[in-house]
């Protein structure tokens, strides 16, 4: 897998970028929860009052909060008092539109600079403040303080609050010595605040701030919904963030995933275009059009979605578990925990199931492409032999293998995603439950949960993409070992790392010097001791019985094989000592089965050379006897070739290809068995055409009729990979037994002579 992802390269600043924005909107998700859990706690629960430090407070409320506060000088010092008097008319009107009480005491503003800690300071004496002014604990604590009070005073004092009360004593504190006893009070109540949950004194300090706001007059409404309001566009713009980065990202993916699939498509092509006929054995046409299309573009899917699961989802997971455990209230952690535990257990079941399936499915592929491409291809025989119900019961059973696997492997992964849902609604419920407790004790607010929900299912989700990758991850991966079985194929004939040229003085000798041959595999040579030279401006044929080795030799010819042992001489240079494409360029190939393109007659035919003139294309036409049907088509040289030249017949598609190589106009000229689809009188115009017009040019001839090379210079006969006779036809007749019972089994014996 890693050695295609390293195509990538060419999209490295992609993937930086995608990388980069990756990270922003997984701090963006990540920054949405608290952006939650603030508008329901701090918008909604506290009245959009953020701090248990006011903003602004009256000297009468500051003189009662310091009486239970430990910290005076500090709280003091982060306020300015400020009063009608020392204020000027302008300074004056402005505080007073925003706190109309200034108009009848003395405030105290919290200074620009104020200090953090502040808010905790206050938090403690604000509560204080908020039980005494009315409840239970009020009438509790006025009762133990008038029962300190002497009896005669009671009376006196009993329409007092708890915090007059509380002032009240300590004015006379001297004269009755009820000091110790203020003292107890004051520290029994800190003692009973220090055992409540933080929230509670938090909340009950926010109502203490938000009663002192609107005793000042201060439109807390206004507070509130200010504060929901821009809450809620800091919110919308991270939401925005969020969405920009994610379909850039998948812009970028599928831009990336694509470039991805053209490289290694690329490399394909170029590395089976260097294969030899071996290494083509090696893999089926059909395997290697798989490997070319379905294989890449399981790795195109997987890049596609590689990048959020990799650098996303784990930022996320992490991010989210971070998140939850730095929290003020990290109780339910646990639950984080059981939960990931439960979506592993379900995803190992699943792929321990699923797993073996995704093996085979890239071979079943291989097996259903391989089954069609021979039912398409060889239809003609298939109608002729009336099989078509066998084919059929042939394709049905390779369809069926797919398909059940297909249908094996989509259960088990469309069951994972209704378990894993489940699993998250029972997650959901569980944090709901246990939530509900933490706040009906006090130790957690509405907020807490939502936001705490929120990164639960954050967490999950990062481990379900982490899944969902995994079930690519496998099919991927057996295609990406199937690509690098292509890649890295070792090809059998290579150019040499200091290549020769070819001797211009020796243009078109062919010389096998002692050439045998064995195919890779074969327990015993094909060809043994094969010598013989074809000398330009002279036709040399190759005959002899069928698997003699004829069109092996030919193959050796432009290198599609290398020879085993002995030397094959081109030009007087051996062939393994020159380039493969300074070879082929000399050499006019015509296969033993005709080849034509997809196009039309000109592109076929001007298929080594483009830019190749009319006039050398008609040239080649008429020597290849091309030009009686060419010319009665509508459109003549612009006629369309089916794929494969289905469209034509195969005189015509011999012709075709022999036109071809004639007007490549190449040193050599070498025809395996290419004249087996004309006519004898065809067959003999363009033999004739071909000496005519190529005068000083090797000719080779592969051939099975007699007819074909009669007049050949020299005529090589084969017999199981060895040289029988050479000689021309009258020296072979009397001298080549072989050949002479080739020849009288085709041509009488008046025909011979």
């Amino acid at each position: 897998m890693f050695k295609v992802l390293k195509n990538l390269k060419e999209s490295w600043l992609s993937v930086i970028v995608i990388i980069l924005l990756l990270i922003l909107q997984a701090v963006a998700d990540l920054a949405l929860p608290d952006y939650t859990s603030k508008i329901v706690n701090i918008g909604i629960q506290q009245g959009g009052i953020e701090s248990c430090s006011p903003e602004v407070i009256r000297k009468t409320t500051m003189d009662d909060l310091l009486i239970f506060s430990q910290d005076d000088e500090d709280i003091l010092n982060e306020y300015s008092l400020i009063s009608k008097d020392s204020l000027s008319e302008s300074e004056y009107n402005k505080y007073l539109e925003k706190y109309p009480a200034i108009e009848k005491e003395d405030l105290y503003i919290l200074k620009d600079s104020a200090n953090a800690d502040l808010s905790s300071k206050m938090a403690k004496p604000l509560m204080i403040l908020e039980n005494l002014k009315e409840g239970e604990t009020a009438d509790k604590l006025k009762q133990s303080l008038l029962s300190n009070i002497p009896s005669q005073l009671q009376e006196q004092y009993k329409d007092k609050t708890a915090v007059e009360l509380i002032k009240s004593m300590m004015q006379m504190s001297e004269t009755y010595g009820t000091t110790g006893s203020i003292e107890a009070i004051s520290s029994e109540a800190s003692n009973q605040i220090e055992q409540m949950p933080e929230s509670i004194i938090e909340q009950a300090a926010i109502e203490s701030v938000k009663s002192e706001y609107k005793a000042i007059g201060i439109n807390t409404d206004n507070y509130q919904n200010s504060y929901i309001f821009w809450s809620g566009i800091r919110m919308l713009g991270v939401a925005f963030v969020s969405m920009a980065t994610g379909i850039t990202i998948m812009l970028l993916s599928s831009r990336a995933a694509a470039k991805l699939g053209r490289t290694v498509r690329d490399k394909i092509f170029k590395k089976v275009l260097s294969f030899s006929t071996s290494e083509f054995k090696e893999f089926s046409t059909a395997s290697l059009i798989t490997r070319s299309t379905n294989d890449i573009q399981q790795i195109q899917m997987l890049i596609a979605i590689l990048f959020r699961v990799v650098v996303y989802a784990p930022i996320i997971g992490v991010g989210g578990l971070f998140k939850v455990l730095t929290s003020s209230d990290n109780s339910m952690a646990w639950i984080i925990g059981v939960a990931i535990i439960a979506i592993l257990f379900i995803v190992f079941i699943l792929f321990s199931i699923a797993m073996p399936r995704f093996k085979r499915l890239q071979n079943l592929i291989d097996k259903l492409n391989l089954v069609a491409r021979e039912m398409l291809t060889g239809i003609p025989v298939i109608r002729a032999f009336n099989t078509e119900n066998r084919e059929e019961k042939r394709f049905e059973l390779a369809n069926r293998d797919l398909m059940k696997t297909y249908k094996f492997v989509n259960n088990a992964m469309n069951l994972m995603m209704p378990a894993l849902m489940l699993l998250m609604n029972c997650i959901s419920l569980l944090i709901i439950w246990v939530g509900g407790h933490n706040v009906d004790t006090g130790a957690m607010q509405v907020g807490d949960i939502m936001a705490f929900l929120q990164y639960t299912m954050q967490i999950i989700m990062s481990f379900l993409m982490i899944s969902m990758i995994s079930i690519m991850l496998p099919r991927a991966s057996v295609s990406a070992k199937r690509i690098n079985e292509v890649l890295e194929t070792k090809n059998t004939i290579k150019d040499p790392k200091n290549p020769k040229h070819l001797n211009p003085d020796k243009k078109g000798l062919v010389e096998f010097k002692n050439v045998s041959f064995r195919y890779p595999d074969a327990d015993e040579d094909l060809l043994t001791n094969i010598n013989f030279t074809a000398k330009p401006g002279e036709t040399t044929a190759i005959i002899g019985s069928t698997g003699s080795g004829k069109s092996t030799i030919v193959n050796l010819i432009p290198r599609f094989y290398d020879v085993t042992s002995g030397e094959l001489l081109i030009d007087g240079v051996n062939i393994k000592d020159i380039t493969q494409k300074e070879l082929r360029n000399i050499i006019g190939f015509v296969p033993q089965k005709g080849v034509l393109f997809s196009g039309t007659i000109e592109s076929n035919i001007k298929y080594s050379d483009e830019s190749m003139s009319d006039e050398q294309m008609k040239l080649a036409a008429e020597i290849a006897q091309a030009t009686e049907f060419i010319e009665q088509k509508p459109e003549q040289y612009q006629s369309h070739i089916a794929q494969g030249g289905s469209n034509v017949s195969g005189g015509q598609k011999q012709r075709l290809s022999i036109a071809r190589a004639i007007a490549k106009d190449p040193e050599i000229f070498v025809f395996d068995d290419s004249f087996s689809a004309l006519d004898y009188k065809t067959d003999a115009k363009l033999r004739a055409a071909i000496s005519e017009k190529t005068e000083n040019k090797t000719v080779i001839i592969v051939a099975q009729r007699i007819s074909t090379i009669l007049h050949a210079n020299q005529i090589i006969v084969l017999d199981e990979g060895k040289i029988a006779g050479i000689g021309t036809h009258k020296e072979l007749m009397e001298n080549c037994e072989i050949y002479k019972q080739i020849a009288l089994s085709q041509l009488s014996k008046e025909e011979l002579e």
